[in-house]
């Protein structure tokens, strides 16, 4: 599936390899990151050549609006000139980025135009590699591919085996894992719940997701990386329709025996699609919380008892999503932070970054919401491979069932 055309202008080059076929090593190149607010010194940032809009999946489904034109007829490649703009935008945030000394590495190219086919399902193309955050899952010193549930991300992962193995050469401490990899066949999914969902009221939706009544069953193990929330010593899982269980146990079974401790977290809300535009820190001791998601009191526990401050993010400066975008107007909260004092916040969200002004630190505004449809915002948009600083403990005060799923899943 990989390709290097004109439909790839902004493309990593495939990798330079010595005559054992082994790429170069860059030298100084480290792999290490445990939170999202420690000063970031290199990260990827995604691109949108030659994205497409695949058919409807169950996965899927439950993410596009029951009004939107996307339910239907819209499957196919993007218009070139949203591609285009959406290029322009994420340039300007890798050249932003790059301006403040951060490292910058861009996805490798895939025809996501190919038609996706397994023993168990076959979807009309693939998606494309806007929104590296929602696959890559950067660990300490591993980088993991998580096991999506939407089928036209199954090969997504692709894009970043180059670079991945990039890594694994210049890093010797560097682990590269994979999840296991799921099935997605129709045994996978809820499929009555399905064909129901754009028949139901925002009430009934909300109903079910208070249920735990979601598209995805626990016959495969899945999650989406944009789920998981670093904290040093302390990983927090968003269970909702890209996540279930046996994900989380999953990840409570490969990460607890390495010193970290993981909860699960659920939001009042009736599509929990990645915590990123939820529940998002922005340095030691402060949180960032979607007020129209609130977090259910139980779980506010652990952070009142470890002295953390929970803020409410202020509202969207927009009523709607752009146009053919899978994702909510909160990707205002949606931002990439720096350091403890810098962060990066989308152009047009002025009410964000007045907030993050009075909150004491510097804003960089970022042009990106003409890429919102090609996969999120800033956070999404990124994938760290380093940030300085080590794996802290920001939550001495535990107590008992505080990683607990049965805790927490009320």
């Amino acid at each position: 599936m990989s390709v290097s055309n004109d439909l790839y202008p902004n493309a990593s080059s495939p990798l330079e390899r010595k005559d054992s076929g082994v790429p170069y090593v860059r030298q100084g190149l480290k792999v290490e990151s445990y939170n999202d607010f420690d000063p970031l010194k290199h990260v990827i940032v995604g691109i949108a050549d030659n994205q497409h809009i695949p058919e409807q999946c169950p996965a899927s489904n439950e993410k596009i609006p029951a009004d939107s034109p996307m339910r239907g007829g819209k499957a196919g490649r993007r218009t070139q000139e949203t591609i285009d703009r959406a290029n322009e935008c994420l340039n300007g945030f890798a050249k932003i980025l790059e301006n403040r000394g951060i490292i910058v590495d861009r996805p490798g190219a895939v025809d996501w135009h190919q038609r996706v086919t397994t023993p168990d399902f076959t979807i009309s193309s693939g998606f494309g590699c806007m929104p590296p955050r929602d696959c890559l899952l950067t660990m300490g010193k591993s980088i993991l591919m998580a096991p999506m549930s939407f089928r036209s991300r199954y090969f997504e992962y692709l894009a970043y085996v180059d670079l991945l193995r990039e890594y694994f050469e210049s890093d010797p401490e560097c682990l590269i894992e994979q999840a296991p990899r799921p099935r997605l066949s129709d045994d996978s999914f809820r499929m009555d719940y399905v064909a129901a969902y754009e028949f139901l009221s925002d009430e009934e939706t909300m109903a079910r997701s208070l249920r735990k009544e979601y598209s995805t069953k626990e016959t495969d193990i899945l999650f989406d990386a944009a789920d998981v929330m670093r904290l040093g010593k302390d990983i927090f899982v968003q269970h909702g329709l890209t996540t279930n269980l046996a994900g989380i146990r999953w990840i409570k079974r490969k990460y607890e025996p390495q010193g970290y401790r993981v909860h699960t977290l659920s939001f009042e809300d009736n599509h929990p699609i990645h915590i990123d535009a939820t529940f998002c820190p922005l340095r030691p001791g402060l949180m960032l919380l979607n007020p129209h998601r609130p977090l259910f009191k139980g779980q506010r526990e652990i952070f009142e008892k470890n002295d953390w401050q929970i803020v409410e993010a202020v509202s969207p400066a927009w009523d709607n999503p752009p146009p053919l975008c899978y994702s909510s107007t909160w990707l205002s909260m949606n931002t990439l932070i720096l350091d403890h004092k810098t962060v990066c916040v989308e152009a047009t969200e002025t009410g964000q970054m007045e907030q993050f002004d009075k909150l004491g630190f510097e804003v960089i505004p970022v042009d990106l919401r003409d890429a919102y449809a090609f996969g999120g915002g800033l956070h999404c948009a990124t994938a760290d491979v380093w940030r300085e600083g080590t794996r802290e403990d920001y939550f001495p005060n535990q107590f008992t069932g505080s990683h607990s799923i049965e805790h927490w899943e009320y």
